[in-house]
């Protein structure tokens, strides 16, 4: 689900409808920020698109970032 390209992680999601796009936007918020992480993403009706990159490691992928996108696929997949 997961691919790196230029020193980023990016991640695409789809679902049923908006509101369970937007349901799992919310429960990715708040993993985020109970690890003071936040992802760059958009969202159009049922397509979330997630890049993780870490700003404080010169915008490159740090375990942080391998981290929150385990914890995205397992809310994904719940």
């Amino acid at each position: 689900m997961w691919t790196e390209q230029n020193n980023q992680l990016q991640g695409n999601f789809e679902f049923n409808n908006f509101v369970d796009a937007f349901a799992f936007m919310t429960k990715v918020a708040f993993a985020a920020e109970k690890m003071n992480h936040h992802p760059n993403w958009s969202n159009s009706y049922n397509k979330v698109a997630i890049t993780l990159f870490t700003h404080d490691a010169n915008n490159t992928v740090t375990e942080k970032d391998i981290k929150l996108a385990k914890m995205i696929d397992e809310i994904y997949n719940k």
